[in-house]
């Protein structure tokens, strides 16, 4: 198979060149594809920069974008597209390819915005698509880790350094974590033999209670540090998506299994 054209090299693409390192990567602001099978990373990360600045997810989530396919216009291009768990919303649990989704928040929009902006073009100028939606992906190679990005990572660290943490409504609600390697391997399954034009969900397939992954943590590490609980802001609560986890069943029948569970996750990252 020809290499791929790896775009956005941040956690995930960086691992994923590490297991298949037979990919062509763009510097930085090149938006000009290399080879025919295109894997497209270059996103924001979270529901909360509209706070600060309500330009960047629109800008990086939907013209970076464009720019990117206005290169790939009527060529033989597939173009492999990372998307997110978050573009579902609040819904019906758990969420399927096919589940209506209903997102809130400029990331979760620009990124549903940006699945149907791929699939309207793809379709205009001839050109094939995957939409490959993310759960919560943690890893220890992750660096920017903080409250907004990889909440797991970020507390347990400072369950290592014994500080007190403070969890969101006690930790109550569920997510789907998932192992970089698990994806990176998943992402290249897709790749290799899903089918074009169509979207996959990838992840361990249920929902992981959070405060069940920290007490878990604290006591493996036997830490000091204080559990507390804090409510979000009307502000922040307008931006969160409580719960979620990824129905699989399509990408498990492309021979896909997990290896690790949220709580082998938690131990390599202990």
């Amino acid at each position: 198979m020809e290499k791929i054209n790896l775009l956005g090299k941040g956690f995930i693409g960086s691992r994923f060149t590490e297991l298949y390192p037979n990919v062509i990567v763009n510097e930085r602001n090149d938006y000009q594809v290399k080879t025919n099978n295109v894997l497209y990373f270059i996103s924001t990360t979270d529901n909360y920069s509209v706070i600060t600045d309500p330009y960047i997810d629109i800008t990086t989530n939907l013209l970076t974008l464009i720019k990117t396919l206005e290169s790939c216009k009527n060529k033989d291009i597939t173009f492999n597209f990372i998307s997110s768990w978050f573009v579902y919303g609040q819904i019906a649990l758990p969420a399927t390819e096919n589940s209506i989704c209903e997102p809130r928040g400029f990331y979760s929009i620009t990124k549903r915005a940006a699945e149907q902006l791929l699939i309207s073009y793809c379709e205009l100028f001839n050109l094939k698509y995957r939409i490959l939606r993310l759960g919560n992906v943690v890893g220890e190679t992750d660096v920017k880790v903080s409250e907004r990005k990889n909440a797991l990572q970020y507390v347990i660290k400072k369950l290592k350094s014994f500080d007190d943490v403070a969890l969101l409504d006690n930790g109550d609600f569920f997510r789907d974590f998932i192992y970089v390697d698990d994806v990176v391997r998943a992402i290249s399954l897709v790749i290799h033999k899903g089918d074009y034009n169509s979207i996959y969900n990838i992840g361990n397939g249920y929902g992981t209670k959070f405060k069940d992954l920290i007490i878990y943590a604290k006591e493996k590490l036997n830490s000091k540090s204080k559990i507390k609980n804090y409510q979000l802001t009307e502000t922040q609560r307008h931006l969160h998506i409580k719960s979620n986890y990824l129905d699989i069943s399509k990408i498990t029948s492309l021979g896909y299994v997990p290896m690790y569970s949220g709580f082998q996750v938690v131990d390599r990252l202990l």
